[in-house]
């Protein structure tokens, strides 16, 4: 005869251990609540209004060019409220939106304070902007990767550089950022020194305006061979200036030939 079946028991040990994960995730999540409200409400943990000083509220670091007033305006929002509800990626975004500021980070410090450390960017020109169509125009300093900047109180040993416009997008005055540097290497400090201008207008078709024996002049250096083209009209500046009084203009893009632009 076949065996009865038999009867399954509870497994109350299951249920008990089920029952034990539930209440310590539920006790769990209800102290997350509670000290979330806490950090959020309890006002030792705000952050104060920024004083002279920048203490204790927002401590700025490494901003030297970059106006401190415009990166505290980025936490305004943030006085009389808990440092842990800062949204610090958000804030970084417009910390970053400042010209001068190349990167930057925000910590919270323990109970009220923030710090905020910026890196500034390197400048290695001025560019001179065209005002619309008045024939008029600003300057604003140029670093590196194309971007424009306010120009300090502070003296810079930089030249000019044209062929920048604001509405040329940063990887085009990035371009011709790179001519002007690459100009500048190959001539060298003691012909750079000379440089006044250098027209980027068209990267290809470099100018550089340069003062050389006592007199202004405009070189046309096109895209290469740029020392050689220079130590050429250097090297024969005495017998030009005698034979080319009024001009003002050479065309040097051929290599070993000098053409007068009146």
């Amino acid at each position: 005869m076949p065996k009865p079946a038999e009867k399954k028991r509870f497994n109350w040990r299951l249920l008990l251990a089920v029952l034990a994960g539930l209440m310590l995730f539920v006790s769990t999540a209800y102290a997350a609540r509670r000290m979330q409200s806490m950090l959020l409400a309890n006002e030792r943990f705000f952050l104060q209004p920024i004083t002279e000083s920048g203490a204790p509220g927002v401590r700025v670091e490494g901003n030297r060019y970059a106006s401190r007033d415009r990166i505290l305006l980025a936490f305004a929002a943030d006085l009389n409220r808990s440092i842990f509800s800062v949204p610090l990626a958000e804030r970084r975004r417009r910390l970053l939106a400042i010209d001068w500021i190349e990167d930057a980070s925000v910590l919270r410090i323990w109970p009220n304070e923030l710090i905020v450390k910026v890196k500034e960017r390197r400048p290695v020109a001025f560019a001179k902007l065209p005002i619309g169509v008045s024939g008029q125009f600003r300057y604003l300093l140029i670093d590196g990767q194309g971007v424009l900047m306010s120009v300090p109180r502070e003296r810079f040993d930089f030249p000019v550089l044209t062929g920048i416009t604001e509405d040329q997008r940063d990887a085009e005055r990035k371009a011709r950022v790179v001519s002007l540097q690459q100009v500048l290497h190959a001539l060298g400090p003691s012909a750079a020194a000379m440089i006044s201008e250098v027209n980027v207008a068209s990267p290809q078709d470099v100018r550089i305006s340069a003062k050389v024996g006592g007199r202004a002049v405009e070189l046309w250096l096109g895209d290469r061979n740029y020392l050689a083209r220079f130590q050429n009209f250097t090297g024969h500046f005495d017998e030009i200036a005698r034979g080319t009084d009024q001009a003002s203009g050479f065309d040097l893009r051929i290599d070993g030939q000098i053409t007068t632009i009146r």
